[in-house]
Formats: C-alpha cells, sequence, structure tokens
C-alpha cells in the first residue's frame, strides 16, 4: 500500500509553499529520511523528507504553489527493494532501529511576539551548536523593533542552530531544532551520577577539573569571535568570564591587543611622519560600521513613512515656568514625603495635554483609512531614551490620574526602558506623545508624530530670558513648546488652540488643580 505525503505546517501564519525543486526522481527508489525536495514559502526554505524507503510517484510539479494538506507524492514500499538489499545490511538497519526511535528532533520557530511585529533578529545566541540543553534553558535573545526577548528551549538535548546571529528573521521562520535523545541524556545522568558517588575529595577535584576544560573554556561566542577577529586578537590571550570560562561579547569588547611599547613608539612615530609628509597633521582618521539593529532600521522606516504620508507641520509658543517651578520650590518636600515619588515637569505637562485634548479631540485622534477615529480617553505616550534606542510607553488613562500616580508611573515605565525590560502591552497604542529634547540641552525643534497619532508635543530646554509683563521688562524662565500635528485631521485653528489651552494651564498651574 502507497504512503500518501502531504505538505507539512511549516508555520504559523504559512497557508501555501511552492515546489522549488525536487531533488529525487519520479519512479526512483528511496531511502527512508532521504530528502525528496525543497518546499519554498514566502518566509523560508523547507526540507521534505522520506518518512519510509520505496519507490517515489511525483504528483505535484517543480515550481507549482499549493496549500497546507495537499498531498505532494507517493512512496510504494516494494518487497523487491527489501530482498535485494544485502543481509548484512538489514541487520545493521535492525540494530540501528532502537537508536533512531529513541531519537526526537524538535523544531522551533520564532514565535509570535507581538500584534504589529512582523519580523524579528537573533540578537545573541547564549548557546553554542551542538550544546546540550535543558528544558526551558534560554537559548537566545531576540531583538524586535520594540523590545528584546529571550528563547528558552522546549524540550531536553541538543541544540542544532539553524539562524545564524544577527540575521532578521520573519514570525513562523525556522530559528533552531533540539535533538531529544534519551539515550545521551540518560548517559550524561548516569556519569554524573557515578562521578558524585566518589569520595569527597576526589569529586570537588574532578568536578573543578571538568569545569576549567570544557568546551566553552576558553571558547567566544560568534558575536565575541566576530568582535576579537576585527580586532586582530587570538581568543588565547583573554580570559573569558562566561559560563565554564566562555568568552562573551563584552570580554571581547574590553579586550586591547597588547604590544610592546618599542612597537607602539615605532608606529606612532611612522604615523606622525607620514602626516607630516602628507601635509595632515589632524590626528587618527579611523573608521568603523555597525550594523544598524531592528530597532533602528524600523524606527527610521516609520519616520521616513509619516514625512512622506502625512501633511505634518509645527506651531510654537512659550511657556513661563516660574509658576511652576514657585510651586516645585514650595511643595517638592511634602510632595516626595506623603507619596514617595518627586514632583516633576512632566506630571505638569501631562496634565495640561489631558486637559486641552478634551477641549480640542481633534488634536486626540487619527485617521484610520476613510474615517476619523476619536478617543474619549489620553492614553499619553512618553519618548523615553533607551540604551537601543527611542521608546514610546504609554501612560494608560491619563486624564484619571493625580500627579502623583503620573509621577510614578513615568518612573515605572523609564527604569523599565533603561534595563530593557518593557513589554509589547506598555509601549502599544498612545493617542498623544510628549517628547523631552530639553533634558538634552535642545532649545527648540520639530518633533515628527508618532504615527497612527496626529500629533506630538516637544518640550525644550528652560533658559532665562528677558521679556515683557505688565509693561516691564523682566527675566523669567522660558520653555519654548511646539506642537507637530497632522494637518488632514488637525486645522491651524485647532492646533494653535491647544498650544494656547497648555500654555495657560502651565503658566496657571492652580487651573490644573480645580479643572478650569
Amino acid at each position: 500500500m502507497s504512503l500518501e505525503v502531504t505538505v507539512p505546517a511549516v508555520g504559523e501564519s504559512i497557508n501555501e509553499v511552492t515546489i522549488a525543486q525536487w531533488l529525487k526522481k519520479d519512479g526512483e527508489h528511496v531511502e527512508e529520511d532521504d530528502v525528496l525536495c525543497e518546499l519554498e514559502s514566502d518566509k523560508a526554505t523547507f526540507e521534505l523528507n522520506a518518512e519510509v524507503a520505496g519507490t517515489l510517484k511525483i504528483i505535484v510539479e517543480e515550481g507549482e504553489t499549493i496549500d497546507i494538506g495537499t498531498k505532494i507524492c507517493e512512496i510504494t514500499p516494494s518487497d523487491t527493494d527489501k530482498s535485494e538489499k544485502p543481509e548484512k545490511e538489514v541487520e545493521e538497519k535492525t540494530e540501528a532501529a532502537p537508536k533512531a526511535s529513541s531519537e526526537e528532533v524538535i523544531s522551533m520557530f520564532v514565535p509570535t511576539v507581538g500584534e504589529s511585529i512582523n519580523e524579528v533578529t537573533i540578537a545573541s545566541w547564549l548557546k553554542e551548536n551542538d550544546d546540550f540543553v535543558e528544558e526551558e534553558e534560554v537559548l537566545c535573545e531576540i531583538e524586535s523593533d520594540k523590545a528584546t526577548f529571550e528563547l528558552a528551549a522546549e524540550n531536553t538535548g541538543y541544540l542544532e542552530i539553524i539562524a545564524k546571529e544577527g540575521e532578521t528573521l520573519n514570525i513562523g521562520d525556522l530559528i533552531c531544532k533540539i535533538k531529544v535523545t534519551e539515550s545521551n541524556a540518560s548517559t550524561d545522568k548516569t556519569d554524573k551520577t557515578s562521578s558524585a558517588q566518589s569520595n569527597g575529595h576526589e569529586t570537588v577535584t574532578t568536578a573543578a577539573s571538568s569545569s576549567n576544560t570544557t568546551y566553552a573554556s576558553g571558547h567566544p561566542s560568534p558575536a565575541a569571535n566576530k568582535i576579537l577577529e576585527e580586532k586582530g586578537i587570538s581568543p588565547q590571550a583573554i580570559t573569558g568570564s562566561g559560563v565554564d570560562g566562555r568568552i562573551t561579547k563584552e570580554d571581547a569588547l574590553k579586550a586591547e591587543k597588547q604590544k610592546p611599547e618599542t612597537v607602539q613608539n615605532k608606529e606612532k612615530a611612522t604615523t606622525k611622519q607620514n602626516a607630516i609628509a602628507s601635509g595632515d597633521l589632524s590626528g587618527d582618521r579611523n573608521e568603523r560600521k555597525e550594523k544598524m539593529s531592528s530597532l533602528r532600521k524600523t524606527v527610521s522606516k516609520r519616520l521616513v513613512a509619516v514625512k512622506n504620508e502625512t501633511a505634518m507641520l509645527t506651531t510654537f509658543n512659550e511657556v513661563d515656568m516660574q509658576p511652576i517651578m514657585d510651586i516645585r520650590k514650595k511643595y517638592k518636600e511634602a510632595f516626595k514625603e506623603k507619596h514617595g515619588v518627586g514632583l516633576g515637569f512632566m506630571s505638569f505637562f501631562t496634565k495640561a495635554v489631558c486637559e486641552a485634548l478634551k477641549e480640542w479631540p481633534a488634536v486626540n485622534a487619527k485617521i484610520d483609512g476613510e474615517e476619523m477615529v476619536f478617543h474619549d480617553y489620553c492614553d499619553i505616550s512618553i519618548a523615553v531614551s533607551a540604551p537601543k534606542g527611542l521608546v514610546v510607553p504609554v501612560i494608560r488613562n491619563a486624564e484619571s490620574m493625580g500627579f502623583n500616580e503620573i509621577e510614578a508611573e513615568i518612573i515605572r515605565l523609564a527604569t523599565k526602558a533603561k534595563e530593557n525590560k518593557l513589554t509589547i502591552p506598555e509601549m502599544t497604542g498612545g493617542t498623544f506623545t510628549i517628547t523631552n529634547g530639553g533634558v538634552f540641552g535642545s532649545m527648540l525643534s520639530t518633533p515628527i508624530i508618532n504615527a497612527p497619532q496626529s500629533a506630538i508635543l516637544g518640550m525644550h530646554n528652560i533658559v532665562q530670558r528677558a521679556v515683557v509683563i505688565d509693561g516691564q521688562v523682566v527675566v523669567r524662565p522660558i520653555m519654548y513648546v511646539a506642537l507637530s500635528y497632522d494637518h488632514r485631521i488637525i486645522d491651524g485653528r485647532e492646533s494653535v488652540s491647544f498650544l494656547v489651552k497648555v500654555k495657560q494651564l502651565l503658566e496657571d498651574p492652580v487651573r490644573l488643580m480645580i479643572g478650569i
């Protein structure tokens, strides 16, 4: 009886594949586990193996596109084929059968990590190819445009790495395999148990010896090896700080190539002489290249898309920060003592923005196709500079929060951002964004809209400026504020009036307290 071979499920979001090429011919005899053909999806290429030995009958031709589950070929087991095999070969296969049956290969695919995330990058492998891994042990770090995730082993066994470090994959792509071999795992456990049963002194000595002479000892990770090669440093020249002496990426970054002092002096003298001869005394002119992170690439695409797809322009105003500074000076100690958080500028701006958004709802809206979506709530996105780039966590329902709640939430989100621990839900959504370039000394800027939102408020540094108040020239702490907005949904009257409202509330913060 013929065995029907169908197209297997190769990924969660993959519905069809194409026969890239047949590696076996119609009517040809195939052995079990022989690769029959290559299947190509819109995300990756996969191999289809024979489940039994026999004669192949091809049903779907090369280049044809078919759905998952479609019958692709048939394999007819042949008694003649079995009888033609030498008796010794049959015996060997029979002896090997128990070993094959005890080995299971688990394929691990890129998991779904967020609703709007379509691709990820392998940031770093924490395990080497062929390493023995335990179930739930972290294998690698996966980086998306929003956050970094850890991929844990689904079973215990030997790791086969498919996707290399730095490679960008789509959701559902094959990332690695784990060969679950019960016999090998039990052997390892037996060896460990027998070692533990030795006398106390010998056990300690043997354990120490083995831990210093494992495969990992003095062996660099792929990322570390690349850095060492670029620096021209031999792995033998440095000591690893990782598990069992593994050379980590951090070790490689800290490593410096050791040169004799005389050689260094000669090189410096030669460099200086060459510079004098060429008339260039400007010093070193080194260049280096770094691959853009997934986060940086995505941010770049989105910022360009916003500039191209929106009618964006910016309106400006200035805010006298003296009233807020007086309140903070007077109540900051009592505020911190009662609530456990400091009274910062961001809570004032967040409250002012929420009040202004209630009055001018178009600034809190977005465009969805040919419709405008208005929000009756204020989810305020706060731009935070994280180690891997700009992230924008969201303060949910900020309009219903007090000053202390806003300050506490900002501290919580900013801390998680700096530790790269923000989750997708904490960065998803948002109806309006506030960005503070003033912390870096920015005097004035035109912030870019955080799509699909329609507006963003830019804060800047506070500078003592001469202004006229009641006919008198006085010096006041002034901050310039900027509102970038999408003119397709927000008119000039609405944008200017919104910013004026924010200015009024900040210059008379008592109005924030009583809601007028």
